[in-house]
């Protein structure tokens, strides 16, 4: 149902409706779950939750701009405070257009001059002429093009000191002009002046009332005068402003909000307002799917006992390298290339692993296992573009960088100046491509044939230097290998070699990405010296 034809209908209900104030949309969000009906888009609270006084401080237009968002957070319908139409009858016919454009079910007007006063402050206050506030709810009636937008009327001739006869000569010339309801006002702390009106009114047209002053009036007395909405007209504001003076004072005083935690609305409660699920639920149907960003899984499960004295009681991911552990390093590597999701899996030593904003997987079977069953126990982190890497490695960023570039399911750094790297008595994880590394320009991919300590020197093109690159088709085929793999028995031993022998013969493509150097394998107390350096 059309929001002006809700807020019709509760017009010519036959028992008593409520309003509910709102000031933006939040608030009127709220105040449609707590059940009610409709809402009353207050001027004073808009114009204090603006930091502005009410006295058309706030222009029209950004009046306009706030309900907007209430009608948009809401279903229910809006009545605006219009103030006093914020100019003539031609302003009246523009402002109409706008709120029907903005999905505004009603609006208020009173009939005190332009710029208005607010009802509560002083005691006389002047009033419209009555004919020429006739013509801007006319000017409403002819401009509107829903027939069930509404305009009411709002008489301040109480809040200007004059009688029931004078305010009864006004609410005939406003219906008469086409007035879908009145609004009676008063300032009085009892409902005496309200009554009067509506015992003396004989006319259909109903009868809207504030009752801010007269509030302790039970509603049953209004619901036996025939009265046909009451508006509570601002009193979300103003706990508002209660409740933040109360807690500003708190945190203030004690330098904490621990006290204060569990009495407030959680973030999340923030978000299920804002409707973030809906959100959540729109993406997952018009965007692209994404895997999320590119993760980094780390093995640095090992000792490194080579290393001697240093790695006695933690492992060689966490030796100083410059003054800084080889993981940390590691680490700013990855996230100045833009991969923020880190996984490390510690092994030997884990309680002295640490690093920022890091995730770790343990492997306490580290001293009977090998590389592949510690990329096991990170099983859950390989989905969506993975980079993997061994913990002892450093390299330089551009390495990374280009590896990232390359393209292809699984890539594989390798260093085609192998030879240059003298390590006598060392696992080295030589490979054989589908072509060599030349200087010369090429752009033709070029695949992994076998990757093996003991290829004959004749046959290696390069060196594998323990990074590589997964897609997330990739990483996904890696995951398949690995759970096909921990069902042999020798699983719990084997190295990144039987991983590429099992892909390479399930006719999956690994690519190499050649470089030149540029690269270090902390190993021995040489290379920990070269790191310095590096």
């Amino acid at each position: 149902m059309k929001k002006t034809t809700q807020f019709r209908r509760m017009l010519q209900s036959n028992r008593l409706e409520f309003l509910m104030e709102a000031h933006n949309g939040l608030s009127a969000t709220i105040v449609e779950e707590a059940g009610f009906k409709g809402i009353w888009a207050s001027g004073l609270s808009m114009s204090a939750a603006l930091g502005v006084r009410d006295n058309n401080e706030a222009s029209w237009t950004q009046v306009l701009e706030v309900v907007e968002f209430m009608s948009d957070a809401t279903s229910i319908p809006i009545l605006l405070d219009g103030d006093t139409g914020y100019g003539n009858f031609n302003n009246m016919r523009r402002l109409v257009r706008k709120l029907e454009q903005r999905g505004i079910a009603a609006v208020c007007i009173e009939d005190k001059l332009f710029p208005k006063t607010n009802s509560f402050i002083g005691e006389q206050q002047e009033l419209a002429d009555m004919d020429e506030f006739a013509g801007k709810i006319k000017a409403v009636k002819d401009a509107q093009v829903d027939p069930d937008f509404s305009v009411v009327a709002r008489l301040e001739g109480f809040i200007a000191g004059w009688g029931l006869d004078e305010v009864l000569r006004r609410a005939h010339a406003y219906a008469d002009a086409g007035a879908d309801a009145l609004l009676i006002h008063s300032k009085k702390t009892t409902p005496d002046q309200i009554l009067a009106f509506a015992g003396a009114w004989r006319r259909s047209c109903p009868i809207i009332i504030v009752p801010t002053m007269y509030y302790s009036t039970p509603v049953e007395v209004f619901e036996q005068a025939g009265i046909g909405i009451v508006i509570w007209a601002n009193h979300n504001i103003r706990i508002a402003i209660s409740a933040m003076q109360s807690i500003c004072r708190s945190i203030h005083a004690e330098r904490s909000v621990a006290n204060v935690e569990d009495q407030i609305a959680s973030v999340k409660e923030i978000f299920r307002l804002q409707r973030a699920d809906e959100l959540a639920a729109a993406e997952e149907r018009y965007l692209p799917k994404q895997d999320g960003p590119v993760r980094a899984i780390v093995l640095a499960a090992s000792r490194g006992a080579e290393l001697g004295e240093l790695t006695t009681k933690k492992p060689k991911a966490m030796v100083q390298i410059g003054g800084r552990p080889l993981l940390h390093r590691q680490a700013d590597l990855f996230r100045n290339a833009g991969v923020r999701h880190i996984v490390v899996v510690r092994g030997y030593g884990k309680n002295e692993v640490d690093a920022p904003d890091v995730r770790f997987v343990d492997n306490d079977e580290y001293a009977d296992t090998g590389e592949l069953y510690s990329l096991f126990k990170a099983l859950g982190e390989l989905k969506g573009e993975v980079v993997i890497s061994f913990g002892d490695v450093l390299f330089r960023q551009f390495v990374l960088n280009t590896l990232l570039a390359e393209g292809g399911d699984i890539v594989l750094a390798v260093d085609a100046a192998w030879r240059e790297r003298a390590v006598e008595d060392a696992y080295r994880d030589f490979v054989t491509a589908s072509r060599p590394y030349s200087i010369k320009y090429d752009d033709s991919e070029v695949w992994l044939r076998k990757q093996s300590p003991t290829l004959p020197a004749e046959r290696i093109d390069g060196e594998w230097i323990g990074l590589m690159y997964c897609s997330s088709r990739g990483a996904q085929l890696v995951a398949d290998a690995l759970h096909k793999l921990s069902d042999g028995a020798n699983f719990r031993k084997l190295r990144f070699e039987a991983l590429f022998e099992h892909l390479l013969s399930q006719n999956v493509s690994i690519n190499v990405h050649y470089i030149t150097g540029h690269w270090l394998d902390v190993d021995r107390l040489e290379d920990l010296s070269q790191a310095q350096t590096f």
